[in-house]
């Protein structure tokens, strides 16, 4: 019966493969507890015994002292959003308003602000949020002061400064942050612009007066307007009227002097037809209205209603 090479192998030999294998198991222990894998969008300080010692910004493998001589705190720095609840605040102008805003920040992957972030938050993100909203609800406060209320809930668009209130905004959020928190304000906006029932009561009745006014003034501007075209109006009636019974009268006047010639001729011509012709002229003016005459026929000028017209006279010969 042959024997296996281990069997012929001294006892000795054995011994150290054993304790070989045990040394490299817990060599690999070791090095599998000091591993740090560091993910991308995230920082890992490193403490030892509870220190501070360096941090790791870049996304890979990295290496620490076995615990509990070194531990890993993992920073999440992918950017993050708060937002407040609705807050109440004053105008320039004294009016109430409630606002309610949001900020998008983020820790930034350096190491001082990784490191002031820890100190400041304990490297809690829920923390660092309640301390945003205290220093966002600060700034609504102070910022909304500068601006009326025309300024920010109007009917023309043109005259919103919402662009100005939120760069305001965030200037004053962001110089807050990076100093006492280490965290970078990437954008503050604002999502909800609200009236209280009494400010939106004073408004709606500022609103309406001064459409009220706009419309009285529009009015007294027809009104003037409209003024001023009849005034024209009559002055060229006036004038028109004057001219027609300047021409009128010329008309008139010549036409008098033409009848007054043509009566002369007749009269010269015949005087019985020219009295005869007068007679029913005398008539027409006396008869026109509705007067009442009581005569007889004979009397003149009525002989002409009952005598015939005289004969004309021949002429004589030249």
């Amino acid at each position: 019966m042959s024997e296996s090479p281990s069997s012929r192998q001294p006892a000795g030999w054995r011994y150290w493969q054993r304790w070989g294998a045990a040394l490299a198991v817990v060599a690999l222990a070791i090095l599998a507890a000091g591993a740090l894998p560091v993910r991308h969008g995230e920082a890992a300080v490193v403490t030892r015994l509870g220190a501070p010692q360096r941090v790791v910004t870049r996304p890979g493998l990295a290496w620490i002292l076995p615990a509990p001589i070194e531990r890993a705190q993992r920073i999440d720095c992918r950017l993050r959003t708060t937002a407040t609840g609705k807050h109440g605040v004053l105008t320039k102008d004294g009016l109430s308003l409630v606002v309610q805003a949001w900020v998008a920040w983020r820790v930034a992957p350096d190491g001082e602000v990784v490191l002031r972030f820890v100190r400041a938050t304990g490297g809690d993100g829920d923390t660092a949020a309640n301390q945003l909203r205290t220093l966002l609800n600060s700034a609504l406060e102070t910022v909304t002061g500068r601006f009326a209320m025309s300024d920010l809930v109007t009917t023309d668009p043109s005259a919103v400064r919402s662009a100005e209130y939120e760069s305001a905004l965030m200037e004053r959020v962001a110089s807050a942050a990076e100093g006492t928190l280490g965290v970078e304000i990437i954008q503050v906006g604002i999502e909800r612009l609200l009236l209280p029932e009494a400010t939106l009561t004073a408004t709606v009745i500022r609103m309406s007066e001064e459409r009220r006014v706009a419309a009285e003034e529009r009015s007294a501007s027809g009104r003037r307007a409209a003024g001023e075209i009849l005034a024209t109006a009559d002055k060229e009636a006036r004038i028109a009227k004057a001219s027609a019974e300047q021409d009128a009268a010329a008309i008139e006047a010549n036409a008098k002097a033409e009848a007054a010639g043509i009566y002369g001729t007749a009269h010269a011509v015949d005087p019985e037809l020219y009295v005869w012709l007068r007679s029913l002229d005398a008539l027409d003016a006396a008869l026109a209205g509705n007067a009442r005459l009581v005569l007889t026929t004979d009397s003149p000028p009525f002989q002409s209603l009952v005598m015939p017209p005289p004969q004309p006279r021949a002429r004589a010969a030249p």
